[in-house]
């Protein structure tokens, strides 16, 4: 995603696309920001970025660290192949050195050191550089120096005046404390312009969780609630909650046929473009089989598709497909279907909608999600998951795109409700389910719902054959009960599917 234009002059970039689009560009010239997390968050990695972006743009910066040491910064720096030499920086063992020149020690001590010459001495070092953009990590130190709320308002009150007067955009980091008068503070909170607050979760399994909200920006409409976000080499990356009202395109009103005229009739004609379509039954009923064939005749059309594996490897899915004769194997090689395999456990929601809507932007036509039974276990709470497909479901259709959810239900021959029901979200159903006849297991398909079109409403044999691909037979007219699992015959002949080799 790609942050708004933005008059030049108005804001000052973050150098953090995710944010800044966020924001609507950037932050306001000449303010005071806090931005505040958990430990590990990002903090400071995300104030050095803002300070690249200014050296970028020719600007003066300035850092002033009070808890790190500037080689520890360096440390981090070199994480990220990031250079630090042209950033001046006033660092903790300076300031205790020029306080008491006369001791040798390099540990900063509250107690030893008077707040409000602390305070001069940092803004004589900003005087003296004038920097457009300043860093001070962190307000711990001051909390530390002072010996109440009052005074370390006061304090925080003359560093945002005097910075305001050398038109500075200036940045104060600060450990999220929870309760107390801390980071939370509503008398320190009230004198910036802007908050940002940074969290890190853990979840029972897999890796830490983390995302951003922007709790207050003065004169700025920013997009509100929770961002996910990653630490990478290059620093903080922001995924922008996904809203669906801002992404709108015109498209052909059409539908995509299967190449299977029995499935066309089914359908009344094919899947139509800018819907939804859930694919639910339980595993082994060839569900990921059918939405794969889709993608290969968007692929066969000249079209981009893009599907998401969340349960199957991507050898195991183009063994199988080569296996049962499709073409998909070959459209994957060539990149008109870009197949990603996704790991619940190591991607978050807005990780994953970044995905989709990279592939949207790159011409995808069609959208494979297999399965949401994964997508729920990269949730962090199910109590979201609903909330989040209806915003991805309604972005992928307001651009005319195809999308394909497969469900999977639990257990394997008797009838059982999905995890998760989200059945009113799909303007198509295709249902596939077991069934015993002759002896044999069999698969059954019917389509149970089409918001925008007809469609039949009979049942139909569903087979999978090596060599031979997808088989959809005849409507099951002479048999009763097919979707309890235990159908009860009333013809004269069993009309069933057998495969060409069959004696």
């Amino acid at each position: 995603m790609t942050p708004d234009a933005a008059s030049p002059g108005e804001v000052c970039p973050t150098g953090i696309a995710g944010v800044d689009y966020i924001l609507r560009g950037g932050l306001p010239h000449n303010c005071l920001y806090l931005i505040q997390g958990d430990p590990g968050s990002g903090k400071t990695t995300l104030a050095l970025q803002f300070l690249l972006e200014g050296v970028r743009r020719g600007e003066r910066v300035f850092y002033i660290t009070l808890s790190e040491t500037k080689s520890e910064l360096e440390r981090v720096a070199r994480s990220h192949e990031w250079s630090l030499e042209s950033i001046p920086m006033l660092e903790l063992s300076a300031v205790d050195s020029l306080l008491h020149p006369e001791s040798q020690t390099t540990v900063f001590r509250a107690s030893e050191v008077e707040l409000s010459a602390v305070t001069r001495l940092l803004l004589n070092e900003t005087r003296k550089h004038q920097p457009a953009r300043v860093v001070f990590d962190s307000l711990s130190e001051f909390r530390l120096m002072s010996e109440s709320p009052l005074r370390y308002r006061r304090q925080v009150l003359s560093l945002k005046q005097e910075l305001a007067r050398q038109g500075s955009t200036a940045l104060l980091l600060d450990d999220k404390m929870g309760s107390g008068y801390g980071s939370s503070d509503p008398h320190v909170l009230s004198l910036t312009h802007g908050v940002i607050e940074l969290e890190q979760l853990a979840p029972e399994y897999g890796k830490s969780r983390r995302r951003l909200k922007v709790l207050k920006m003065r004169s700025v409409d920013f997009r509100e609630g929770y961002h996910d976000y990653i630490i990478q080499k290059g620093g903080l990356r922001v995924f922008p909650r996904l809203v669906a009202a801002e992404h709108h395109a015109g498209f052909p009103r059409e539908s995509l046929p299967s190449g299977i005229k029995e499935l066309d009739d089914l359908l009344g004609g094919g899947l139509d473009r800018g819907t939804t379509t859930l694919v639910i039954g339980q595993a082994g009923t060839g569900k990921s089989t059918l939405a794969i064939e889709y993608a290969t005749q968007v692929a066969a059309r000249g079209e981009q598709a893009a599907v998401f594996s969340f349960d199957e490897t991507i050898g195991t899915a183009l063994e199988r497909a080569g296996k049962l004769g499709l073409q998909y194997p070959k459209y994957v090689q060539s990149g008109a279907i870009t197949l990603q395999q996704v790991d619940p456990a190591e991607i978050s929601p807005g990780e994953f909608a970044d995905r989709i809507y990279r592939s949207v932007a790159s011409g995808a036509k069609l959208v494979v999600i297999d399965t949401l039974n994964g997508y729920l276990n990269a949730m962090p709470g199910e109590k979201y998951l609903n909330n989040q497909l209806h915003e991805l479901s309604t972005y992928l259709n307001q651009n005319g795109i195809v999308t394909i959810f497969v469900l999977t239900q639990h257990g394997l021959l008797s009838a059982a409700e999905a995890p998760v029901d989200v059945s009113y979200l799909a303007d198509t159903v295709i249902s596939l389910r077991f069934f015993e006849a002759g002896g044999s297991i069999r698969t059954a398909l019917s389509i149970t719902k089409k918001r925008s079109g007809h469609h039949e409403r009979t049942i139909r044999e569903f087979l999978l054959q090596a060599g031979h691909g997808i088989r959809i037979g005849a409507p099951l007219h002479e048999f009763q009960h097919v979707l309890s699992g235990i159908p009860v015959f009333r013809g004269q002949d069993r009309q069933m599917m057998q495969p060409p080799n069959a004696t």
